[in-house]
């Protein structure tokens, strides 16, 4: 689930009395399931006249025995299943020497130094760096390997202070999204003993010997994974004392739900105050030069997607789709803030401006056209120069800075795996300083870009990766992935994972559905609250042409997708369980007359709208919401495994328990319907090599399997 200040835009267990969840080898290695019998309550809630069961009520609760107990005996049945897949170990084996290969994020320059990422192949995590020059002696500034024994402890963000005296680091534990945030001599390796707790959706942003962050409340006791976040409030922090002493910058008691970060401008002239209610966000700035300066408005419809990308002593840029579906750039002249609204800098265009950065005196914007990115060269005054050309059609991020004319950018696409460039500015030339080694030759796949009409005519773009000399027979396994949703893009990328599924004969499919952000504002809201019927149907439409063309047939097509791709793997499912052989829905939102009840769920109601809206956004939600449309008619539905983790508090684990409770308990047909609930895990995010290894190999052995695929 997106959430980010452009967007603010997501444990287990019962039984009284249940069986043991064993599983049998049946007949042909098919595995006869016998679920954990789980408990139903009288739990009935009435929306506008109407009644709606909730049997599973009690599995909301993630610190209950019984929830515990419940996890411990799905966890069973899903793991006796798992190691009965024959090629299961080869696969891990196979994944593991994948990913065994040197990875290197794109390099930045600070203050005459270089810093950059890399892990070397299956660390947990990866190691900053820092060196006075690229491609001499660099040293480890901060390795979070040694932060835990398992790797579970992740970076979420860094921020030096203004002298790189300091930095400040904030983590994140088991993948939750609480956060901590520490700070260390940058000379000495010390840590301090600064240390914040219950930050949230925040950054370090530092302003004279202290920063500012974003946090909540501590939680009550026992529910810091599931209770609703209210009142998000700024602090500023002061090297060297306590955070109860924490200066109190902002609070909107008038809103409790809404999210407020703060960044301030590189000279720590200008701070930057950005307010967002899930949908779009407002921008306020205040030049602390001027005596008792207060906060002035310089974007202030929340409904529109606002975000500075640079500030210095004469101007402010801010991109906007305000009044530009496909945004926009503006520029605000510091002498009168408050007075005008700003120029536009750089015009909306026919493509979804995807960002801009700052490289000297000239600025580099990338465009997405038609799904692939492309980087342009223009002066500071927006000027295009010319295209910056790119390796092939993919994906690109920029490093710069306008402090100096050094460019650095990492590529990749579905078969070329992330590669770090330098752009010389002068020159037009493009130079590769990192090229990683993977056991993987690009020039035996090829990935083709289609569209096709979705149910209302709409044309809608996919990306198909396979192997060459493929037939199209009508057999061929597919691994068709979507999201459609929260204005997210899926751009194409590299994933050693899905190797092993394409060398094997498999086709691997990434269709771009609307509620998405590859073509802009309405190509998103095109896919939203009551259009959000659009996405399922998008999605459908894929496997439907896949079929129509010859690649597959629906006893050949695995569906799979996570968080806002969770619910569409679940929709879809219940819509058209005769489409496809096998689905995993991963940390999926199911519960969608719930779902705005836990944590920071009320953030999501821009995209679905919430069921005590009214009754027509009542009925439309309940019409589709996975949890409320699971089929007990003896339709025959696809082979399922859901996932989730027990420090999911983006999405929590509930949606995923009472989803696969009532799947197992209706009468649905003999395939599998099981679950995979990882501990010391949360939505995604910073999750260590080890786990995900561990998780995709279940993933795709389960597909494989169920597929009746081989791993040779």
């Amino acid at each position: 689930m997106k959430l980010n200040m452009k967007k603010t835009a997501i444990m287990a267990s019962i039984i009284l009395g249940a069986s043991t969840g064993a599983c049998l080898v049946g007949c042909q290695g098919q595995v006869k399931l016998d679920y954990p019998e789980t408990k139903t309550v009288d739990t009935v809630d009435v929306y506008f006249g109407t009644q709606v069961a909730d049997p599973y009520r009690w599995l909301e609760d993630d610190n209950s025995e019984e929830t515990a107990e419940w996890v411990k005996q799905q966890n069973a049945v899903t793991n006796s299943y798992l190691e009965s897949i024959p090629f299961r170990g080869k696969l891990k084996e196979q994944l593991t020497a994948l990913s065994n290969y040197e990875k290197m994020g794109t390099p930045w320059k600070e203050e005459g130094k270089y810093y950059f990422y890399k892990n070397d192949g299956l660390q947990n995590q990866s190691v900053l760096f820092e060196c006075d020059s690229l491609g001499g002696e660099a040293k480890i500034l901060l390795d979070p390997n040694k932060l835990s024994d398992d790797g579970t402890v992740s970076l979420s963000s860094i921020s030096f202070s203004k002298d790189r005296k300091y930095l400040a680091y904030v983590i994140s534990r088991s993948g939750s999204d609480w956060n901590e945030i520490y700070v260390m001599n940058t000379e000495t390796g010390e840590v301090l003993e600064d240390h914040i707790m219950w930050a949230k959706f925040t950054g370090a942003s530092w302003k004279g010997d202290g920063f500012y962050y974003s946090a909540y409340d501590a939680p009550t006791d026992g529910k810091g994974l599931s209770a609703k976040n209210e009142f998000q409030k700024v602090y500023y922090h002061k090297l060297g004392t306590p955070q109860s002493s924490d200066h109190l910058e902002y609070v909107n008691k008038q809103h409790p739900l809404r999210f407020y970060q703060l960044g301030v401008s590189d000279d720590e002239r200008f701070l930057f105050l950005y307010e967002s209610d899930g949908e779009g966000n407002a921008i306020y700035v205040k030049d602390t030069k001027k005596p008792n300066a207060q906060y002035v408005c310089i974007a202030d419809d929340m409904s529109k997607d606002n975000s500075v990308v640079h500030a210095d002593e004469k101007r402010i840029l801010m991109t906007t789709n305000d009044d530009a579906p496909n945004y926009k750039v503006v520029e605000f002249s510091t002498s009168n803030l408050g007075v005008n609204k700003g120029k536009t800098l750089i015009a909306e265009s026919e493509n979804l401006l995807e960002g801009i950065t700052l490289a000297g005196d000239k600025i580099i914007a990338v465009y997405m056209e038609n799904i692939a990115n492309h980087a342009y060269l223009l002066d500071s005054n927006g000027n295009r120069i010319r295209e910056i050309a790119m390796p092939t059609v993919g994906s690109v991020g920029f490093s710069s800075s306008f402090k100096h004319n050094e460019v650095f950018y990492s590529f990749s696409s579905y078969t070329f795996p992330g590669t770090i460039y330098k752009y010389d500015i002068e020159k037009d030339e493009s130079t590769k300083i990192f090229s990683p080694k993977v056991d993987f030759n690009p020039e035996d796949y090829v990935t083709e870009q289609i569209s096709y009409p979705s149910k209302d005519s709409t044309m809608v773009n996919m990306f198909i990766t396979y192997k060459k000399g493929l037939e199209k027979n009508g057999k061929n396994p597919v691994f068709l992935y979507g999201y459609g949703g929260f204005n997210i893009s899926l751009n194409p990328g590299f994933s050693a994972m899905r190797i092993p599924f394409i060398q094997n004969g498999g086709i691997y499919a990434v269709a771009n559905l609307r509620g998405g952000g590859e073509f802009g504002e309405t190509w998103h809201q095109a896919g939203t609250k009551l259009n959000k019927q659009n996405v399922f149907d998008d999605f459908i439409s894929a496997a439907e042409y896949l079929v129509a063309q010859g690649y597959t047939s629906p006893e050949h097509i695995a569906i799979n997708g996570g968080s806002n791709g969770g619910l569409l793997v679940g929709a879809v499912v219940n819509q058209r369980p005769d489409l496809f052989r096998v689905a995993v829905p991963q940390v999926g939102v199911m519960d969608m007359l719930r779902y705005h009840k836990f944590t920071i769920g009320w953030n999501w109601a821009s995209d679905y709208g919430r069921s005590d809206d009214n009754e027509e956004m009542f009925k439309y939600l309940h019409a589709y919401s996975p949890l409320h449309n699971i089929k007990n008619n003896g339709t025959a539905y696809p082979a399922i495994m859901v996932t989730t983790a027990d420090h999911d508090d983006r999405v929590v684990p509930a949606h995923s328990f009472k989803y696969a409770a009532t799947l197992q308990a209706a009468n649905t047909g003999d395939q599998p319907k099981i679950i995979r609930i990882d501990s010391k895990a949360g939505h995604g995010g910073g999750k260590p090599i080890a786990k995900v290894i561990e998780e995709q190999t279940d993933i795709y052995s389960f597909i494989m399997h169920n597929l009746g695929m081989e791993i040779k």
